[in-house]
């Protein structure tokens, strides 16, 4: 019996803080869940530079952040929000779905002090078929390889700003295979939309993704990775040109890519 009260006891001390408070406290909350490094703390495992993220400066030298209206979809834990708040953008509207990342991110922003920065929990997806306001800038980094319609997404993007800042992984059959688990992915298939044809492949989450607690993926089993050549053509048939950037095929979880695309005229 004494045994059970002290594991009860144990239980509840777990829930408090017994040190002075500190924005540490706050970012332990969720200690080894962590996928950036937040500049300043500790924040475990916490390998990923997002704060000082470089494709974030060159969308910014490419569309000037300041004094814009941004839309952010799936901060993850608000790195580029902060990045885009520093730049003095107008407002910067963030939609995440996960509920965890969600809650980190609202520990970033309390502790510093992101004035311009309002995050929503929620399915971005859901968000823009009910919110017509448009965006000077939508920024969408690391989530289109997440969606598993993700031609639908860019449709939902195109129709909500004339500015859009996406980073991804995408599908190259000759490359895919080699360094991502090929029993991962489906054979590529095509894709219909608005009378075009493109072309991605499914994908499934490893099993070591799911289990981590702070897994950053989408919120489906299985996933879509265009190919380039449709993300670019999808961007053309919409009336963007584009810019294209941080290309790289060698990249530990598949070829990546960053691009800004612009509405012509």
């Amino acid at each position: 019996m004494l045994d059970s009260k002290n594991e009860l006891s144990e239980k509840k001390n777990s829930q408090f803080v017994d040190a002075a408070p500190s924005n540490q406290n706050v970012l332990d909350i969720y200690a080894n869940e962590w996928s950036s490094n937040v500049p300043g703390f500790t924040s475990l495992p916490g390998h990923a530079g997002l704060f000082e993220d470089s494709r974030i400066a060159w969308m910014d030298q490419v569309f000037q952040v300041r004094g814009s209206s941004v839309l952010e979809l799936g901060p993850l834990e608000g790195a580029h929000s902060y990045m885009m708040n520093k730049m003095d953008a107008r407002s910067i509207t963030a939609v995440e779905a996960n509920k965890r990342a969600f809650l980190k991110c609202l520990c970033i922003k309390e502790i510093f002090e992101l004035a311009n920065v309002q995050f929503l929990l929620g399915d971005f997806n859901k968000y823009l078929d009910v919110n017509k306001r448009r965006y000077d800038i939508i920024v969408a980094s690391g989530v289109l390889y997440h969606m598993k319609e993700p031609i639908e997404v860019l449709a939902r993007l195109v129709a909500a700003s004339d500015r859009i800042f996406v980073w991804t992984h995408f599908y190259d059959e000759k490359i895919v295979p080699a360094r991502v688990d090929a029993k991962l992915f489906s054979a590529l298939s095509p894709i219909y939309h608005d009378g075009k044809c493109y072309y991605g492949a499914s994908r499934a989450y490893p099993e070591s993704a799911i289990e981590w607690a702070g897994f950053s993926g989408g919120a489906t089993s299985h996933t879509t990775w265009l190919t380039l050549t449709s993300i670019l053509d999808f961007f053309a048939s919409a009336g963007f040109d584009v810019l294209t950037n941080f290309e790289q095929r060698d990249h530990p979880n598949g070829p990546a890519i960053a691009l800004c695309a612009t509405r012509r005229g």
